[in-house]
């Protein structure tokens, strides 16, 4: 099996222990069922969910990934792991589609695609998108404190106490939230803002739940504080690397490639990696960042090389 044949399989793994989490759309909340479940059933590669779980693949195996000719969802199990995994897989998805929704919103973005169909807003309503989006959020830790339910041990306790902390705390004003807040404010600023301040947007914005997804992964499966924290810086390159390509792609790409429109940063009058530093330089900005990356990846006894393809893939992606 191949690379992108084994990570359609992995996608389709992802997909389905999703499902089991969304809400049911029934009652006088069915509409803001119905505009979640939009929201995050929008497609996409589920690349933080997987992330998530090939992370926690370099300390230990989960039941391990089934054979080609095996259709067992490794997501969907009975062990501590196959458990707490699914679960934070979920929470951090739903904790990333909410994140879109509202930066779709006209009060944000303004955009009407994503992932080439029309986004939450202008489906259900700019009304309805908020309570949505809000909804994903608080549902993203009803879904997360389920794992309490599966743990028999103190460990596993503390395991899963732990990835709590990572994913309220990568989620919240210290982590994306606090990356959105400093990104609007540069909007006021324009060509004042600073190279440390655009670094800082990237860094809460785009890595921290990057590195919410490879450190859960982690701490599920008992990595040690230093391994986490090597992971963390990891998961940093890669949030850079892939928001200074996103920029990229804003600027190269296409709506047909790219399932969204192009050019929205020139439009809203934003300052990226791009009009600061041009092409060249933001190219080779995310080389070093990759390389560096991979050479922690490869730094750990147990090695993922599927991770590492992921996190190459998933830097010099074309969408």
């Amino acid at each position: 099996m191949n690379f992108k044949e084994e990570m359609k399989q992995k996608t389709e793994w992802i997909e389905e222990a999703l499902r089991g989490f969304l809400p049911v759309e029934t009652g006088y909340q069915k509409k803001v069922a119905e505009a979640m479940n939009y929201s995050v059933m929008a497609g996409g590669k589920r690349l933080r969910p997987m992330l998530m779980a090939e992370s926690a693949l370099l300390f230990g195996s989960v039941s391990q990934y089934p054979s080609e000719d095996s259709v067992k969802n490794p997501y969907v199990g009975d062990t501590f792991a196959e458990r707490a995994l699914s679960i934070f897989m979920a929470a951090l998805e739903m904790i990333h589609n909410y994140s879109l929704v509202h930066d779709d919103l006209p009060a944000m973005d303004n955009d009407e695609y994503r992932r080439g169909r029309k986004t939450t807003h202008v489906v259900y309503g700019e009304g309805m998108a908020v309570l949505a989006g809000d909804s994903l959020l608080n549902y993203a830790f009803e879904t997360a404190a389920k794992a309490f339910e599966g743990a028999q041990t103190v460990e596993e306790y503390r395991r899963i106490a732990a990835a709590m902390k990572i994913l309220s705390v990568k989620a919240g004003i210290y982590g994306m939230v606090g990356g959105q807040c400093a990104d609007l404010e540069a909007e006021k600023l324009g060509d004042a803002v600073t190279e440390e301040m655009l670094l800082f947007i990237h860094e809460h914005k785009t890595a921290a739940l990057i590195q919410a997804a490879m450190m859960i992964g982690a701490v599920l499966m008992g990595a040690s504080e230093e391994e986490t924290a090597a992971l963390e810086k990891c998961a940093y390159n890669i949030g850079i690397a892939f928001q200074i390509q996103d920029d990229i792609l804003d600027v190269t790409s296409s709506l047909e490639i790219l399932g969204k429109p192009v050019g929205s940063d020139e439009k809203n009058h934003k300052l990226t990696y791009v009009t600061m530093h041009g092409l060249e330089e933001s190219r080779k900005q995310v080389q070093e960042l990759s390389e560096e990356a991979i050479a922690i990846l490869i730094s750990f006894p147990q090695r993922n090389l599927f991770l590492e393809e992921l996190v190459k893939q998933l830097i010099y992606r074309e969408k």
